[in-house]
């Protein structure tokens, strides 16, 4: 099976660095990006083949990720159109375009799968989202195995993807910016800033792994770590005070209403 890739950047790269690294098996990787540079990096990291437009991706490939930004998305289609056949499957990334967005730029009905990854990817620990129209089973199951390569993945109504593009795709900025202002703190008070970084980045991943794996509910967990009278308790009425939750609930209003203008 051949897949490729038009488009080449940081979403692209850190799928194709989890495909490639998967040990079970080996797949030609056809790239394209307009811009060079991208297209160059992802050929020598990952022996992608360079190739010469997006039409030439999709005549050497069996699964095509359209992985460009949302406001070339159509273009690029057009570009395609001619060159797709009834073998083909588009996996498209972008956010904010739909599968009847990308059936309508097209003359005939194609195979579509909608994802939507997010950028932990690159250390196969995403979680992604899809839907599909038109791919059979064994087509639609050959493209959660790649994804799998990733990390977790999940199948969700398209009615849900705008709100998962925030919780799932959105938020690892909001977790990495948690974890670094938890290192400044530190810093602030005595501790190397790798120290501290290291420290606080180790304990967000034990969290999430406690709530994954644990059948406790996140407010009992907190509970757990919180003493009468002690240090943690202080530090969480704080958080509180100063608006924790409300800062978060509006970020991903914030994340949620742009996603809608895409």
């Amino acid at each position: 099976m051949n897949i490729g890739f038009i488009g080449c950047g940081n979403m692209a790269s850190a799928i194709i660095n989890g495909i490639v690294n998967n040990e079970n098996e080996i797949f030609e990787i056809n790239g394209y990006d307009c811009y060079a540079p991208a297209l160059n990096k992802v050929a020598e990291l990952y022996d992608v083949i360079e190739r010469n437009s997006e039409a030439e991706v999709v005549s050497y490939s069996d699964i095509v990720f359209l992985a460009v930004k949302p406001n070339v998305l159509e273009d690029v289609l057009k570009k395609i159109d001619s060159s797709l056949d009834d073998n083909t499957v588009l996996v498209s990334i972008c956010a904010g375009k739909s599968i009847d967005f990308i059936q309508s730029k097209l003359k005939n009905t194609a195979k579509i799968v909608r994802v939507m990854p997010n950028i932990n990817a690159k250390v196969c620990e995403a979680i992604s989202a899809y839907c599909s129209s038109g791919v059979s089973e064994s087509e639609l199951d050959e493209v959660v195995k790649l994804l799998e390569c990733t990390g977790k993945v999940i199948s969700l109504p398209e009615t849900s993807f705008a709100l998962f593009g925030v919780l799932g795709g959105c938020s690892p900025a909001f977790y990495y910016m948690f974890i670094d202002e938890l290192a400044r703190a530190g810093v602030k008070y005595g501790m190397k800033k790798d120290d501290a970084l290291m420290i606080a980045a180790q304990v967000a991943y034990g969290s999430a792994k406690m709530i994954l794996e644990s059948e406790e509910h996140p407010y009992k967990l907190i509970d757990n770590v919180c003493s009468p009278g002690g240090t943690t308790i202080e530090g969480v009425l704080s958080l509180q005070q100063d608006g924790f939750d409300k800062a978060i609930h509006n970020a991903v209003k914030a994340a949620y209403e742009k996603d809608s203008k895409l």
